[in-house]
């Protein structure tokens, strides 16, 4: 059984050429309250893994008093062409 934490929209964007991996979080939407006031103050927290080891961390700014953020934010990580299929990235809203 699953539960509705709510959604959130990134896009992926990976240059081979420079060896640049894009994340952009966009926006997120119905997030679960978190705070006692019925909503939260979520930020995006972006982990670049690999071999279950955590290389790299970037995170949003923090949005404050909402169940729907907009971030509009790039997050970019420097890879090598050879290892892009060696790694992934964890993608956690957090409040």
């Amino acid at each position: 059984e699953s539960i509705d934490l709510g959604e959130i929209m990134f896009s992926l964007c990976y240059l081979p050429t420079a060896g640049r991996m894009t994340l952009t979080v966009i926006k997120c939407r119905n997030l679960k309250a978190m705070d006692i006031t019925g909503a939260s103050d979520p930020y995006v927290k972006v982990s670049l893994m690999c071999e279950g080891r955590r290389l790299k961390k970037r995170k949003t700014t923090t949005k404050k008093n909402t169940l729907n953020p907009v971030y509009n934010e790039a997050i970019i990580f420097d890879i090598p062409p050879e290892n892009v299929d060696q790694v992934s990235l964890s993608i956690a809203v957090m409040d």
